[in-house]
């Protein structure tokens, strides 16, 4: 079967930041014209391809963008999944499919779709307001989480003893019980409209003790080898449920004794996925177009022993970006910077992030310090 893109091929994507960014960048090995939507004139795929300015949201924006494209993708979940449901309507092929990016767009469905399904996950109440939070004050200690419209750590509040409760949400949203974890890992995992699946092997992830985003990963996980099939097997489990075509990143707990927990999941290249583009034969990004293409998945195997440090902008710096400690850090065996061409910075906004690579994992380790004490994005 041979396989050429036409002149006039044209693959959308929703949302312009990053994702998109390394996307295209992926798509160029492969002559694929991209189309991308954005609400921001500035975004950082702007200059990199076809361009449309326009509301994610709005269902006239959405349709009128997707219209003239063959294949629709996305890299953000806050988008109009009516609009995608239409296109579809019309014969336009839409992954991941416009179900699933609702049954991840409200956490309160998600995680009805575990239980429902047999996934293992923390124990959880829905609430409907703050109200309802303060009445299960017995659930403490607790994670609580809107239901819609939270990411990067925005809309999670936790909730530890009964004065935490004034810092509960007033909306619609669930209870999780805290869980002791050991660890956080991720597993990346891709299907193809074949049915084809395949996985990346285990990252470890390190969030922010403050802001709930990805500090920095290591690949591999520090892990058994029962529970990172563990971890890949549910991973596949969902994707497969799902009926999935695309990318899905599967965020879990490893317990204290030793159970795999689901997070979360995001159907779409994913932060604990970054360093793949060095790190493994396939990036996530390539796998993520070979998926939604319906090509043969790429191998995932790991080359190297990798980290991945996010570059978040400085707590007390807003304005222009500037990189201190670029020099040093560039000069440094193995070690590559992405940045995602944000001119402005402001406190804890993702700028880039560096991927670390190294044989030795001790020395991975140390120069994974280096790089976070060394690079800063201040204005």
């Amino acid at each position: 079967m041979s396989f050429s893109f036409q002149q006039n091929f044209k693959l959308g994507v929703l949302g312009g930041g990053q994702l998109g960014r390394m996307l295209i960048q992926s798509g160029i090995d492969f002559n694929i014209p991209f189309s991308i939507l954005d609400p921001d004139e500035h975004a950082p795929c702007s200059t990199l391809a076809e361009f449309h300015h326009g509301k994610l949201t709005d269902f006239d924006t959405v349709m009128k963008f997707g219209s003239a494209c063959d294949v629709i993708t996305i890299e953000i979940e806050n988008v109009n999944t009516k609009a995608l449901k239409a296109l579809v309507d019309q014969g336009k092929k839409v992954y991941p499919q416009p179900e699933v990016i609702e049954l991840i767009q409200d956490k309160r469905i998600q995680k009805a779709f575990y239980r429902d399904n047999g996934i293992p996950t923390a124990e959880f109440i829905l609430v409907e307001n703050a109200t309802e939070v303060k009445q299960n004050a017995t659930f403490l200690p607790a994670v609580n989480k809107l239901g819609k419209e939270g990411y990067d750590g925005r809309g999670v509040q936790i909730l530890r003893e009964e004065k935490d409760l004034a810092k509960a949400f007033d909306a619609p949203g669930l209870l999780e019980k805290l869980i002791d974890f050991d660890k956080e890992i991720s597993v990346i995992v891709a299907r193809n409209e074949a049915g084809e699946i395949k996985t990346f092997p285990v990252v470890e992830m390190v969030f922010h003790p403050v802001h709930n985003l990805v500090e920095y990963l290591f690949a591999p996980a520090d892990i058994s080898k029962a529970i990172a099939q563990e971890a890949d097997t549910i991973a596949c489990k969902i994707i497969t449920t799902l009926n999935m075509v695309g990318i899905l990143a599967v965020e879990m707990f490893v317990t204290k004794d030793g159970k795999v927990l689901v997070n979360e999941i995001a159907p779409r290249p994913h932060n604990s996925g970054h360093q793949t583009i060095e790190a493994n034969t396939t990036s996530q990004y390539e796998q993520h177009l070979r998926a939604i293409l319906n090509l043969p998945l790429g191998d995932t195997s790991l080359c190297i022993p990798s980290a991945m440090v996010n570059l978040l902008g400085e707590a007390d710096y807003s304005g222009l970006a500037k990189y201190e400690g670029f020099n040093e850090v560039v000069k440094l065996p193995g070690v590559h910077v992405h940045l995602y061409g944000k001119r402005f910075t402001k406190p804890f906004r993702k700028m880039g992030h560096v991927t670390i690579v190294d044989h030795d994992v001790e020395r991975l380790k140390e120069k994974t310090n280096f790089v976070k004490e060394t690079l800063k994005v201040i204005a």
